[in-house]
């Protein structure tokens, strides 16, 4: 989280990149981003940071709360229909096994960070307590991991055409019908996905 942290609330140069979708193009090589749609977070002079939002997990988020001992099993039936029906997402290969919640701006704890006007980001227990009590964020996306990039390493994946940028819609993020964010994120550009080459370009 410190990481993160200082991404978010760093002075470096923010990027023209912070809040946008990167979508991956079919010439990017790299298995771990085949056909993702990540959500920038912080984009400076000293790197990028963004969450996967359409690869889910085969574990429930009612599962990974048994897991963390947050709850019982014999609680599961009674937790709120927002958190059974919540699925948690991979948000990347980095730190795979650290828990990250994207959120709306109506919950907030001491550990929260500002995304965007309207976004925030919470690592910590605190958040998955007030979601299995009914007492969390409107909107809430479960990542497990994030996606890092070095300095300058994501503008020269951009730049060799692995990715395609487009500014973010929140009912992309927050929506859990997955498999349909990638057609869904081109759309909103007018662009058909299936006609896309390795060779096009940034909108």
């Amino acid at each position: 989280m410190d990481v993160l942290r200082d991404s978010l609330l760093g002075d470096g140069d923010r990027g023209c990149l912070d809040g946008q979708f990167l979508l991956a193009m079919p010439g990017l090589d790299d298995s771990n981003f085949s056909r993702t749609v990540i959500y920038v977070c912080a984009h400076t002079s000293d790197g990028a940071i963004g969450f996967i939002l359409n690869r889910s997990k085969s574990i429930s988020f009612g599962e990974l709360m048994v897991q963390l001992e947050l709850i019982t099993t014999d609680q599961l039936g009674s937790l709120p229909d927002k958190a059974r029906d919540m699925s948690v997402q991979c948000g990347g290969p980095v730190d795979a096994g650290r828990g990250f919640v994207l959120h709306s701006d109506d919950y907030q704890s001491e550990s929260t960070l500002p995304v965007s006007d309207d976004i925030r980001l919470t690592a910590t227990v605190d958040i998955l307590r007030a979601i299995t009590e009914g007492k969390g964020p409107a909107k809430a996306t479960m990542m497990l991991g994030y996606s890092g990039w070095d300095a300058g390493q994501l503008e020269h994946e951009v730049s060799a055409n692995g990715w395609l940028t487009c500014p973010s819609l929140d009912d992309i993020i927050f929506d859990d019908d997955y498999d349909a964010k990638y057609g869904r994120a081109f759309a909103s550009m007018g662009i058909d996905p299936a006609m896309l080459s390795s060779e096009c370009g940034q909108a």
